[in-house]
């Protein structure tokens, strides 16, 4: 049981900025879907709802729980969440539909949301328990495939978009452990080469009826789009950035009020109450408030950041910093896909943005930076 004492240090400033967030989130969702006949499942917000309520509940919990004992559960927790991808893999397609979720009934679970939040403990207790030889090859090359153990499953799902935070995560985790700046910018450079070369050769050897692969046609075919946009589309991917630009633009300085944009109201804006909910929110609320919700976002990012620089152990400080990660790396991505800056991609707005899994991820992380922060002040 948490004694009395460490709740003194609890951030509520944290709470009421996720609060305000995930609240406002549920009333942007329910305007985007308001009087759509193209949605079959008309039940969106109350499951919202219900993986919100559970999500803080969880906050509490975690909250309670003294992270240091979930060191020793982080391989635990890593083994089974491997096998239970391995599991939609191989059977997903055929006993649930689908290769990346569970069906509970009329409830969805991703697994490879609760990835991030498992990949972050792991690499957190493995870099905590290494960091005197993070200079070391070997410690940098094991952290790395301990990540791989797990990319390689959620590759094949396929989900690209999460692999990538992942992989971003194991980046940000190994330099804030301490890797020389040196090392992080020759990775950077060999980064950036691969792109370099893997990108055209990826589209020279593009083949739409070629599904077998780890990168898929529609995902080949985003990157194109993005490159090469054609203005006359009337579908797919680019269409959908050319409603969110317009989206964008037609909200103004403080939009056209909520339940009144007329891009949303009239579905011109595709798939708004998830990947392009952004563009949903400028259209209502303007450039105030879209301002007003990066605003939060940054904040939370910030307390984040600043739990981690109060944490009393290393362990502690790399969660705070994983959290931190995902919020602001999913946030440029989704920001930046809404403005045609970045290709398009399934990374939701945190908070924002549909989704059960993705929400109760998010919420599950903010747990463990109260943990963290509420025992900053503990004695080793």
């Amino acid at each position: 049981m948490v004694e009395r004492s460490y709740w003194r240090y609890f951030d509520y400033w944290l709470l009421a900025a996720v609060a305000l967030l995930t609240m406002f989130g549920i009333v942007m969702i329910r305007s985007a879907i308001a009087g759509n006949i193209e949605l079959t499942d008309a039940n969106i917000v109350q499951k919202q709802i219900i993986f919100a309520v559970a999500g803080f509940g969880v906050i509490l919990l975690m909250a309670a729980l003294d992270y240091r004992l979930l060191a020793a559960l982080s391989r635990p927790l890593y083994a089974v969440l491997i096998v239970i991808l391995i599991v939609l893999n191989l059977v997903g397609g055929v006993l649930f539909g689908s290769a990346r979720w569970f069906v509970l009934g009329p409830i969805l679970i991703q697994p490879s949301e609760l990835g991030k939040i498992v990949i972050i403990l792991i690499l957190a207790d493995y870099l905590a328990r290494h960091q005197h030889r993070i200079l070391e090859l070997r410690t940098v090359l094991t952290s790395l495939a301990i990540t791989l153990g797990m990319v390689v499953w959620i590759l094949l799902q396929p989900d690209l978009s999460t692999s990538i935070v992942i992989f971003v995560i194991w980046f940000a985790l190994v330099w804030a452990a301490g890797l020389d700046v040196r090392l992080v910018g020759i990775a950077a450079a060999i980064g950036i080469v691969g792109l370099a070369i893997g990108i055209p050769l990826m589209l020279l050897t593009y083949d739409p009826n070629n599904t077998s692969g780890l990168i898929k046609p529609y995902q080949v075919e985003r990157i194109i789009n993005f490159l090469f946009p054609d203005p006359n589309a009337r579908f797919g991917a680019i269409y959908n950035v050319q409603q969110a630009l317009i989206s964008i633009g037609s909200g103004g300085l403080f939009g056209q009020g909520y339940g009144s944009g007329t891009q949303v109201q009239l579905r011109f804006l595709k798939v708004r109450h998830s990947d392009f909910i952004f563009s949903a929110l400028a259209e209502e609320f303007g450039f105030v408030g879209t301002i007003t919700v990066i605003g939060l976002l940054l904040f939370v990012i910030w307390r984040c950041l600043r739990a981690a620089r109060l944490a009393a152990d290393t362990f502690g400080a790399l969660i705070c910093y994983g959290v931190a990660t995902i919020l602001a790396f999913q946030a440029i991505i989704n920001v930046g896909m809404n403005l045609k800056l970045l290709p398009v991609t399934g990374l939701p707005l945190p908070f924002i943005s549909y989704g059960g899994s993705a929400l109760l991820s998010l919420l599950l992380g903010i747990g463990l930076v109260e943990s963290v922060v509420m025992r900053h002040r503990m004695n080793y």
